[in-house]
């Protein structure tokens, strides 16, 4: 089964790819080039506030904070604040996620960049360049201990809505009991449905029986002689959908009905009219 993508919270599996090096060293460079920038714009204001306090010590410490806020501060601001992205990611196309495709917190961006003073800086990106061609996922070393890598975002889009019930099942989804179903293998079934189009005919043909014989042991009365597995999943994610949609608005409409209850004046006493 094709593995890439991110399959979110709700079940969706979102059509995008690991970033290829390439695009990582690129957006590498353009960041590079403006952490470049502010550190030039950081040296000049630095010499000018030394010019009241020429001293060594003086200047060691305006040294260590302009390369601490230039290679730590500004990064983990950055990346936490626009959730992965840089400006050398964002004319790349690319996102730092992490491995479950949430978005990155600031811990995640402070591992990342502390371990960047090394693998990109000190080595001159040589270590991070390696690892991104050598990982799968095209994670350096950073992104290994932060728990995250980066995706391409441009372009990228959810993949195609899975089909309702077939016209031959109607009838028996009408009786379906799929309440029991389990939330993972719900997930499963709809993740092998949008992916469907685009596994080997061998691998979607015993993936989709595999996942018709788990879910048939939670679907009371079983479905029609000679229902096509793919045919009969989609159904019962249709199924579950709407039964879980009723007892939604079952739960609204009784809580409505208990509001205006605590709402009524007691004894009969008619409530006021605005």
């Amino acid at each position: 089964m094709v593995t890439d993508g991110i399959l979110t919270g709700e079940g969706v599996v979102l059509d995008t790819h690991a970033a290829s090096a390439p695009s990582r060293i690129l957006a590498g460079l353009i960041d590079v080039v403006a952490i470049f920038a502010v550190l030039l714009v950081g040296t000049i204001v630095a010499n000018s506030l030394l010019q009241w306090n020429p001293s060594g010590s003086a200047a060691r410490i305006l040294t260590i904070v302009l390369i601490v806020t230039v290679l730590v501060v500004l990064p983990v601001t950055v990346e936490t604040l626009t959730r992965g992205r840089s400006l050398g990611k964002l004319v790349a196309g690319i996102r730092v996620v992490r491995d479950d495709g949430g978005p990155v917190v600031f811990r995640q961006s402070f591992v990342r960049a502390l371990t960047g003073i090394v693998e990109l800086w000190i080595t001159f990106g040589s270590i991070a360049i390696i690892c991104s061609i050598v990982h799968p996922k095209g994670k350096r070393v950073g992104d290994i201990l932060a728990g995250t890598y980066a995706i391409r975002v441009r372009g990228a889009k959810v993949a195609r809505a899975l089909p309702g019930v077939p016209a031959y099942l109607w009838a028996w989804s009408r009786t379906a009991e799929v309440g029991r179903l389990p939330d993972g293998l719900a997930l499963a079934v709809r993740q092998f449905l949008s992916r469907a189009h685009m596994l080997h005919q061998h691998s979607r043909v015993e993936l989709g029986s595999r996942l018709t014989a788990e879910v048939g042991r939670y679907v009371q009365p079983p479905p029609p002689i000679g229902a096509h597995p793919e045919e009969f999943l989609a159904a019962v994610l249709a199924v579950r959908r709407d039964t879980e949609l009723r007892i939604a608005a079952q739960d609204a409409a009784r809580d409505e009905r208990d509001a205006a209850g605590v709402r009524r004046l007691p004894h009969g006493v008619p409530d006021p009219v605005d």
